[in-house]
């Protein structure tokens, strides 16, 4: 069977979720029977300096980042990711270290090809010294830069995918206006569309992080529908809990501020999910931050309900697909704190 490996070097730029999204396409044009993308990142600081443990956890919280975005760009597609932090045994300078450090991975992991993001600067010094491409060339790696252009910024009044945004959000919206009403009442009709057009017009720009796609769009909306009856379930669920313990003479409730670190990344997934948490009796969320949230929970069950990741699984299947639903829950991650528990 013949096995395609591509190498992704990565650090936050401008460009990257470009260069992700490249590589994906890439990998789903490719002959080959399987194909890997191998996303890496590579440390400028030991693990053991100062600063160097949070690095590398802010490299592998990238990867898994970038995980999802492939995985979402996959559009249900098979391919294999693999990620890997590389080089925080020791101090990395200059990019002959960093290409010397690639070509050890690839040629452990059998390498066939490297896709670089053009706004890839390993190391501070990179601009002054060799370019990374050259060290590369000298390890007889194939590479590529990957053919993007960095997002523009500012005074854009029309932006790409701006009509495909426009017209999903009307229909989002427009839809949810008229379940809430009566779609038979023409003066729901109306009022719905009007609704739907104030929306679409404030707010498309900054709900969705890239334009829809009509081949996304529907396996979204398709996952939405089998969530749904799920959702109504943990609502149904949580309100009979709620129930028992205000119908017992105790009233055995234990109100806690709690701060979930959700595994969700852009604005439309963190809001379905802290939405959810909401319509879901006994939780209540009051602030989202990034990818915090900050979550009041009336008794233990709903706390322990929240801890386990149900509805955020449920979340990411929507956007991500099933890949992405098979993930720890925030216990497990260790991202689910009852906040001022030490003072108690």
């Amino acid at each position: 069977m013949a096995v395609e490996r591509l190498l992704v070097p990565v650090e936050k730029s401008v460009t990257l979720r470009r260069t992700v999204g490249y590589a994906v396409q890439t990998a789903l044009e490719s002959d080959a029977d399987r194909v890997e993308v191998h996303f890496v990142a590579v440390m400028t600081y030991e693990a053991e300096s100062p600063g160097g443990s949070e690095s590398i956890e802010e490299a592998e919280d990238l990867l898994e980042r970038l995980t999802v975005w492939a995985y979402e760009d996959a559009a249900e597609e098979e391919f294999d990711v693999e990620t890997a932090v590389i080089g925080a045994d020791q101090y990395l300078f200059s990019p002959r270290d960093f290409g010397d450090r690639l070509a050890d991975y690839a040629d452990e992991h059998g390498i066939d090809r490297v896709i670089l993001d053009p706004e890839y600067l390993p190391g501070s010094s990179a601009p002054m010294l060799q370019p990374l491409e050259h060290r590369l060339e000298s390890h007889g790696l194939a590479y590529e830069e990957a053919p993007v252009e960095p997002a523009r910024r500012g005074g854009q009044l029309v932006t790409p995918g701006g009509a495909k945004r426009f017209v999903a959000l009307f229909v989002i919206s427009f839809g949810f206006y008229l379940v809430l009403g009566d779609p038979t009442y023409p003066f729901d009709l109306v009022t719905g569309a009007v609704t739907g057009l104030i929306v679409a017009i404030t707010l498309s720009h900054v709900t969705f992080s890239r334009a829809p796609t009509l081949k996304q769009s529907p396996v979204r909306v398709l996952r939405f529908v089998v969530y749904v009856p799920y959702l109504l379930f943990e609502i149904i669920k949580a309100n009979v809990a709620v129930s028992i313990v205000i119908l017992r003479p105790s009233m055995p409730i234990e109100p806690r501020m709690t701060r979930l670190r959700s595994s969700l990344w852009g604005g439309l997934p963190l809001t379905t999910l802290a939405n959810s948490i909401t319509l879901t009796p006994g939780t209540l969320t009051v602030r989202a931050n990034d990818r915090d949230l900050i979550v009041h929970t009336l008794i233990t069950d709903a706390r322990e309900d929240l801890f386990d990741g149900g509805l955020e699984r449920g979340v990411r299947f929507v956007f991500y697909g099933r890949e992405a639903a098979r993930i720890p829950s925030p216990r497990e991650r260790d991202d689910a704190e009852i906040l001022g528990e030490e003072e108690r």
